[in-house]
């Protein structure tokens, strides 16, 4: 089993460095192409107005190669599958994420970008991410990916599908919930100051608001103590919408 880990934390996360440790477990290949720093929220961002360098880097522990990349987490496993890899792994991991990416971060996250990546260049891919933001015990998250990771395997995603997986800190073993993506979004979210010199300035901050918490989404299935575990398509295109659509257009 060959494994590409990437994320949007940094290649010195600890979300990242736990799943490592896990993944080296379950696979006779481990590869890790991550940023030499946070991008965070950075979305499907690719580098195309400069050259990428790719350093490579070596761990304490482990068996795993890495390379650190100064560019965003689609940069890194584009780079990876394209360029850096000999041959395309089994599977691309992305995480383990520092925070929920749930609803509609998942169109903000570099995580999930770096998985949606890996599905353009026809790679089955996952997201991880650990669903808080304090006292965090990334090993309970690792050590759920490496026996959800063989599951997988045995069973191929179709094409076009990532799985999106936000994991309970501490996860204590309750149970998976298959969901859908929660409606939500950011309130009160720029926090407006002033500098020294007077000029206003904006922070971007904001909190989180579902807009519904049936038992269906996945932000309800991470508040009751499950990990959920979202498919989502490349595909955006909505087809029933477009059908209708069809009907009120004109013809010629």
């Amino acid at each position: 089993m060959r494994i590409l880990i990437s994320n949007d934390d940094g290649i010195y996360a600890d979300g990242i460095g736990e799943l490592r440790k896990a993944l080296e477990q379950i696979a006779s290949e481990v590869y890790v192409v991550a940023p030499d720093r946070e991008r965070s929220a950075c979305g499907h961002g690719i580098t195309v107005t400069r050259p990428l360098r790719a350093k490579t880097h070596r761990f304490k522990s482990g068996n795993a190669k890495g390379w650190v990349i100064d560019g965003t987490p689609a940069d890194c496993v584009k780079l990876g599958l394209e360029s850096l890899l000999d041959k395309p792994p089994d599977l691309v991991v992305s995480g383990i994420n520092l925070g929920p990416n749930l609803g509609t971060d998942v169109l903000y996250s570099g995580t999930v970008s770096a998985a949606y990546e890996a599905i353009i260049n026809h790679v089955p891919a996952i997201a991880v991410s650990l669903a808080d933001w304090e006292n965090l015990n990334y090993k309970p998250a690792a050590d759920f990916m490496k026996e959800f990771i063989p599951l997988v395997l045995k069973n191929p995603l179709d094409e076009g599908i990532l799985l999106n997986i936000n994991i309970p800190n501490n996860y204590d073993g309750r149970g998976i919930r298959l969901t859908r993506l929660a409606r939500r979004r950011y309130i009160k979210c720029f926090d407006q100051r002033v500098d020294p010199r007077g000029n206003t300035y904006f922070w971007m901050a904001g909190e989180p608001y579902n807009l519904d918490d049936d038992s269906e989404t996945d932000a309800t299935a991470v508040n009751d103590g499950y990990v959920s575990i979202t498919p989502l398509h490349l595909d955006l295109t909505d087809y029933a919408f477009k059908n209708k659509m069809a009907g009120w257009l004109p013809t010629k």
